[in-house]
């Protein structure tokens, strides 16, 4: 049973730092690309980061210089660290999983809601 759990998430204000984490189980997380993704009120829902098999990470143009990502293949847990938060930065936040080697394969978390406000 493939199982990805979101935490970390709350209420913070502008300027202030949130990390979350997504624990996954029931796959093999070495074959996996991870993701991070949010979605606000009344947008769609959007790529925010995503780290490869490798360690190669991306960021949206948004967010850049302002969060991280990372993954540890010994807990088979991804992070996002997020500093200078900002009011849009508000939203439920998605960890996936995407599958790289054999079959295609793409898992989602129940997400955790971040809200930035004073």
């Amino acid at each position: 049973q493939v199982k990805l759990v979101e935490s970390g998430g709350g209420l913070v204000e502008p300027g202030g730092s949130l990390r979350l984490s997504c624990a996954a189980s029931g796959i093999r997380f070495s074959a996996y690309t991870m993701g991070w993704y949010r979605q606000a009120p009344g947008k769609q829902r959007e790529m925010v980061a995503r780290i490869s098999i490798g360690g190669t990470t991306g960021l949206a143009d948004s967010v850049t210089g302002r969060f991280t990502m990372s993954r540890d293949h010994v807990t088979n847990t991804v992070y996002l660290q997020m500093d200078s938060l900002k009011p849009e930065d508000t939203a439920v936040y998605y960890c996936n999983a995407h599958r790289e080697v054999g079959p295609g394969a793409d898992y989602w978390g129940q997400g955790t809601q971040v809200t930035v406000s004073a």
